[in-house]
């Protein structure tokens, strides 16, 4: 059994003024060649964007892009016409195929926009490029694991092209579940909030760890918590 916790205070950062991020992996300015990703994981950005501000127009392609919002409200438009904003308790996927621009505003003149932006390397080069937008409420992920982002669809979540699974959790303090990983597959948690312990190993807000040659991915909430698992290839 192998578990590698990778601490919030070791991970990439970048303060722009209207940008506060955290890198979990190699993004940007951030360079660090042990830290590029986890099997077709290759992003786990946590983003803090001021009021009326944003990324403007940029591109992207060969990329499987969610967007989870966890405060305010994000401003999507992209070069295929889609235009739609992303609330806290909504995800965004956006397949970004043979190639795709767009840009991502926070929505709100006063209020801060905070999210985990996820790039997700697909199966497949060269796809057509799509959009995909769908809630998650708390109640779907109380005390259990709600499918937000999959391979095949299940759970009525949003489908990528990767045999990948992502699920979203709120957790409350004292609880305890656990999630099988079949053989020759991996596992990645982000901890949103909250604190718990993960096959043994304790993890604060904003830590991650990966695992594999595990049977099966443990966890106790120690506070309330609210966290990703993804199930990887």
């Amino acid at each position: 059994m192998t578990i590698t916790v990778r601490r919030s205070r070791d991970r990439g950062q970048a303060d722009l003024g209207w940008l506060s991020t955290r890198h979990s992996f190699s993004f940007a300015d951030y360079y660090d060649p042990q830290q590029m990703g986890f099997r077709a994981l290759r992003v786990i950005n946590e983003d803090v964007v001021r009021p009326a501000a944003g990324f403007d127009t940029h591109g992207h392609r060969d990329m499987e892009i969610i967007t989870y919002v966890t405060e305010g409200a994000v401003e999507h438009r992209d070069s295929t016409g889609t235009h739609g904003v992303i609330r806290a308790g909504e995800v965004q996927h956006m397949s970004a195929g043979q190639g795709i621009r767009h840009s991502e505003f926070n929505a709100s003149p006063t209020d801060l926009l905070k999210l985990l932006q996820i790039w997700i390397l697909p199966a497949r080069q060269g796809l057509a490029p799509g959009y995909q937008q769908r809630p998650f409420g708390r109640d779907a992920k109380h005390n259990r694991l709600c499918p937000i982002a999959t391979g095949d669809g299940r759970g009525d979540s949003l489908v990528i092209h990767q045999d990948a699974a992502l699920y979203a959790c709120c957790l409350d303090a004292g609880r305890e579940l656990s999630a099988p990983l079949a053989a020759g597959r991996g596992a990645w948690i982000q901890l949103v909030s909250g604190s718990m312990t993960v096959n043994g190993e304790r993890i604060s807000e904003g830590d991650g760890a990966a695992l594999e040659a595990v049977a099966s991915v443990d966890v106790t909430a120690s506070s309330d918590s609210e966290f990703l698992l993804f199930d990887l290839a």
